[in-house]
């Protein structure tokens, strides 16, 4: 998610700018907290006009809990963790909180029910550009991009028919674990190459995937049948290093993953040694653990691992309409409306 601010939060056209919703707050003017000063300054000017904002200047959670102190509604823009201790420091006068973001693992949900404050997020506008993303890595991870760079950066090319070749998408088993929002975008996407079929595991059927023509199935089917394998799955207990030596040993060699949920959803260790040892054919990562990832840690070493930064929802378009949604969220609560986005776990 910082990967967005960092990445276009001076670059933004003044043209693009939050569609805010016009509350009246009489003569009160609330007082808005902001974590991250990484935010275009037409954001912070819009919020100005009838808030007292603050904005964390500093990165660390002590700057962080520092700035929130005293705030009536808080733009959660960080990943550190929102618990108790957060909501200690705000005050009791906090009614309002958004994150901007759709995955809230680092949240203490039930905290917020427990206080009455409102808790906001922003789902679905993340859809299209982390489906965008898992696509880029499907092709990237099976086509052997990264590790085609390294044979020309070492001066391996070689001009012979059977050289570096990778696997196909048309016609291939195609399954998805988590077929939400994010999940069901991906199958969009993935119309327009001819695949064979779709599978796909969760908590429960969709009505969505019925439509779409996706098979529900076990996530043990899954993995035996799928040629490619998307993670789009919150990050829980349940869900935590769901892919370990276990499941990896029941997918195909030829089979690639891709993940674009959350890190801990994979038991690293264990996808270094299947890539290493030809359990797998390839991996596609926008998500790992730690965050940022370790200079040396194996996954850079590897041929066959395609990583990048977290950049799922780092678009312009996605940066201002996740900030315009995180905004919305905490004025409407606080002219005493409704949630735009509420989180509802």
């Amino acid at each position: 998610m910082r990967s967005g601010l960092v990445r276009f939060a001076r670059s933004l056209p003044k043209m693009l700018e939050p569609q805010l919703v016009q509350h009246n707050f009489g003569a009160h003017r609330p007082k808005l907290a902001v974590t991250c000063s990484d935010i275009p300054s037409c954001y912070i000017d819009l919020l100005n006009e009838k808030c007292n904002v603050i904005v964390c200047q500093g990165t660390t959670r002590t700057d962080i809990l520092r700035t929130i102190s005293g705030a009536e509604g808080i733009l959660w823009l960080t990943a550190d963790r929102l618990d108790s201790e957060a909501l200690d420091a705000a005050g009791q006068q906090l009614k309002v909180v958004s994150t901007m973001t759709s995955g809230m693992d680092y949240v203490a949900a039930e905290e917020f029910l427990k206080r009455g404050i409102a808790l906001g997020h922003t789902p679905k506008v993340v859809n299209d550009p982390v489906a965008d993303i898992a696509i880029g890595l499907m092709l990237a991870a099976a086509r052997r991009f990264h590790e085609g760079r390294l044979k020309i950066a070492s001066g391996q090319w070689e001009m012979r028919p059977q050289w570096m070749l990778g696997q196909d998408v048309p016609g291939s088993t195609v399954g998805i674990v988590g077929f939400g929002g994010i999940g069901q975008t991906i199958l969009k996407r993935l119309q327009g190459f001819n695949i064979g079929r779709c599978l796909y595991t969760g908590r429960t059927r969709k009505a969505e995937g019925d439509k779409a023509g996706a098979s529900y199935v076990d996530l043990t089917t899954l993995l035996r049948e799928s040629d490619f394998v998307f993670i789009a799955c919150p990050l829980t207990e349940q869900t935590t290093k769901m892919f370990n030596r276990e499941t990896f040993a029941l997918m195909k060699p030829s089979s690639v993953l891709i993940n674009v949920a959350r890190g801990g959803i994979v038991d690293q260790e264990a996808l270094i040694e299947a890539l290493k040892n030809g359990t797998i054919f390839a991996a596609g990562l926008d998500v790992m653990t730690p965050e940022p990832l370790d200079t040396n840690d194996s996954l850079l070493s590897l041929p066959n691992c395609v990583v990048v930064p977290h950049l799922g929802t780092a678009t312009q378009q996605s940066l201002l309409d996740m900030f315009t949604i995180t905004a919305n969220n905490v004025l409407s609560v606080l002219a005493g409306g409704p949630l735009i986005a509420p989180f509802r776990k």
